[in-house]
Formats: C-alpha cells, sequence, structure tokens
C-alpha cells in the first residue's frame, strides 16, 4: 500500500487565486491524500478547464478527498457538487479561514511557491460590469489594512522573495471600505516607506481612471515601483466601453499612458482586451486594434467574449463566435508585433532580471528573458540583450 501523499492545491484563473493558494496550502500543513482546487468562473472556457482539472487530478488521486473552492464552485455550486469527481465545496468566502478545512491553528511560513510574491491587498467588487460575473462569486469589495498589508509583504521578504506584487479583484479600489477612506497610493507608498529592501514592487492589473495623484506621482518617478502599468482596458471604442458599463473612455486612457511615458519612457504598458463584445461592430473593432498600437501595448490579456449567464451582456445581441475567434487573433496578432518592435529596442539596453525555475526571467518592465544555463531562481541579474527569439530577449 503506497504512502500517504501530501496535500495538493491546484490553483486556476486569476493571481488573486495564486495567493489565495498559497495560503491554503500554507493552512493545509501536514495534511495527506487531500486535492484542493482553486477555481476560476471569469469566462465559460475557464468553467471548462476547472471542470478538467477535476477530472485530471482524480484521475491521478483516485483515493484522495478532493474538494473545490473558488469562484466557478460559488456560482455553479450545484453543478460542480454534482460532478462524481467531487468530495466536497469549500465556500470562497471561507477558504482562507482554518476552520473551513478543520485545520485549527494559524498557517504557517511556508517556502515561497512563486519568483514573485504575491499579496491579495482587496477582494471582491462594488463595479457592475455588464459582462462580468466574478462579484457574484466574490462578493462586495474588501480591502486588507495597511498593518495586515505589511505584515504580509514582510513573511514574503523573510522568504527570501526578490519581488512583491500587490493583487486584488479591483486593486485601485483599496481603501474605500476603511477608516478615512484612504487611496492606494497611500498604501504602496507605505510599503516602500516601511521596506527599503525591497527591490521591486509590481501592481497587478489596475483601473486607470481610478489611479490617484500619489500612485501616479509614484508610478512616474519610484524606481523601486516596476515601470509596468498593466489597464483593465477592455475595448478600444467608447460606445462599447458605454455598453461593458466601464468607467473610463480612451481619452482617458491615452491621457494617463501618455503622462507617465513622458515621465517615465521606459514605462510598459499592457492591457485586458475582450474580443467580440456583443453589439461590437467591424470598425468598433478596429478601433481596439487601434489603440493597441496608439498606446503601445506591449502585454496583452486577449479574451474572446463569453456570455456568462445571468449577466445584462447575455441579453445583447451577440456577435457570431466564429467572428469573435478571429477578432481574438487579430488582436493578439497586434500586440504581438508592436511587443516585437519593442523588444528589438531593447536590444542593447541594460536590464535588471530577476531569474524563474524555468530557465527564463522577467526584466523590471515585464520583458521575458532567456537566462544562462544554471541562474539559480530568484536571482537578480544586470544584462545586456543582443537578439530576440521566440519572443524572449536573449
Amino acid at each position: 500500500m503506497s504512502a500517504p501523499k501530501a496535500a495538493e492545491v491546484i490553483s486556476l484563473g486569476c493571481r488573486l487565486n495564486l495567493s489565495e493558494s498559497e495560503t491554503i496550502r500554507a493552512m493545509l500543513g501536514e495534511e495527506r491524500d487531500l486535492v484542493v482546487i482553486n477555481s476560476c468562473a471569469v469566462t465559460s472556457e475557464a468553467v471548462r478547464q476547472t471542470r478538467q482539472a477535476i477530472r485530471r487530478a482524480r484521475a491521478r488521486n483516485p483515493s484522495a478527498r478532493l474538494l473545490v473552492t473558488g469562484c466557478a464552485a460559488d456560482i455553479e455550486r450545484e453543478q460542480f457538487a454534482a460532478m462524481p469527481e467531487v468530495d466536497g465545496l469549500v465556500a470562497n468566502t471561507s477558504k482562507l479561514d482554518p476552520r473551513a478545512w478543520n485545520v485549527a491553528d494559524a498557517p504557517q511560513p511556508v517556502p515561497q511557491q512563486h519568483t514573485r510574491a504575491f499579496v491579495a491587498v482587496q477582494n471582491g467588487c462594488d463595479h457592475a460590469c455588464t459582462f462580468c460575473i466574478i462579484p457574484q462569486g466574490r462578493g462586495a469589495s474588501r480591502s486588507l489594512a495597511i498593518a495586515e498589508v505589511l505584515r504580509e509583504v514582510e513573511r514574503h521578504l523573510v522568504q527570501g522573495a526578490p519581488e512583491v506584487v500587490l493583487t486584488g479583484v479591483d486593486v485601485t479600489s483599496w481603501g474605500h471600505d476603511l477608516p478615512d477612506a484612504p487611496k492606494l497610493g497611500q498604501l504602496v507608498g507605505a510599503i516602500l516607506e516601511e521596506f527599503p529592501q525591497l527591490a521591486r514592487l509590481r501592481m497587478s492589473s489596475l483601473d486607470g481612471v481610478e489611479i490617484d495623484p500619489q500612485l501616479y506621482e509614484l508610478f512616474a518617478s519610484q524606481p523601486r515601483l516596476m515601470p509596468h502599468l498593466h489597464l483593465s482596458l477592455q475595448s478600444g471604442d467608447d460606445l462599447i466601453l458605454k455598453r461593458m458599463k466601464r468607467r473610463h473612455s480612451c481619452a482617458d486612457a491615452a491621457t494617463l499612458v501618455e503622462g507617465l511615458k513622458a515621465r517615465r519612457p521606459e514605462i510598459a504598458i499592457g492591457a485586458d482586451f475582450i474580443a467580440g463584445f456583443p453589439t461590437e461592430t467591424d470598425e468598433q473593432h478596429a478601433n481596439s486594434l487601434a489603440i493597441i498600437r496608439d498606446l503601445g501595448v506591449v502585454h496583452g490579456h486577449v479574451f474572446p467574449y463569453s456570455a456568462r449567464p445571468g449577466t445584462p451582456a447575455e441579453r445583447m445581441p451577440q456577435v457570431d463566435k466564429a467572428v469573435i475567434r478571429q477578432r481574438a487573433a487579430e488582436l493578439r496578432t497586434e500586440v504581438a508585433e508592436v511587443r516585437q518592435r519593442w523588444l528589438a529596442g531593447l536590444v542593447g539596453t541594460t536590464l535588471s532580471v530577476v531569474a524563474e525555475a524555468d530557465g527564463t526571467g522577467h526584466a523590471e518592465n515585464f520583458a521575458s528573458v532567456r537566462l544562462p544555463e544554471g541562474t539559480a531562481r530568484g536571482t537578480i541579474l544586470s544584462l545586456v540583450p543582443t537578439g530576440i527569439d521566440k519572443g524572449l530577449l536573449t
């Protein structure tokens, strides 16, 4: 009879899930023969991948107890509970409570699972974008107090993390529910002041229209805040943005990016895009292609539109699925072309790169770099790339 396996946590979806999965893994401690799937529901494809992960995990671990948590497990609770592979569900709002896993003690520090330490400073969302179902799985927006964030950052620094990433569902809404309603810039400033030994602080996806003056100034001038701004843009057409119920315009995004690039030319721009949102015309799609070029988007996350049950966008006139796939491919191609020109401009420059475990690393601007063989994970190197190979600086 084989020895019981250590508990396994499988994380799907966003960086917030990655951060939460590490906390769950720490809470489980010495648990054996347990598999946890931390699910995602941002698209129908994400839910499909969650089901696939469950089946694969069960096939690998036929005798283990298999529990599912995360957004998909909350939003489609009955469907996941009915899967024969699943032994139980843990509510998304309870998954960081040790009692949900029958664990009495507080989680102990564990070895860093990723080169970049993800610190969840905020959860939930108070907005009502017409395409999004995540508020149903995450609940109302709530913030971690500054003192709690500082403790979490310190824990990761003690473990040796060379870079910390602040993450959440709607990170720029951080602080609205805390006393005196501090802005995100105050939190970022407090982290940089408290930990002068922190070499690299990075932000995850931000709502550009909510970037406060202090955060703007830190992005423009603070070298330890990485020159990498990823915007939750979604579209390059103002009418589509209104139908999505986004709060920014294309002009807002352009003003933000132009101002930051004027102050800090090396800043790299990333953005999320939804291809084929309901009612989107060819002309409106062309506007999204244009904004990729205009803003210089070099890190693009493109999501083919996927109707989520119960959302307002589901009731709008839908775009043909084949057209959606084609538009997604065109958006990705546009980003790839802009990115290739950007990478070419980095050849011959000096970059500070954090090594990953797979022989690559990320520069401050999040450019991917192939590293010398044998470079230890977490090492920070100063390198001058001499070429490009398959999207990697070499």
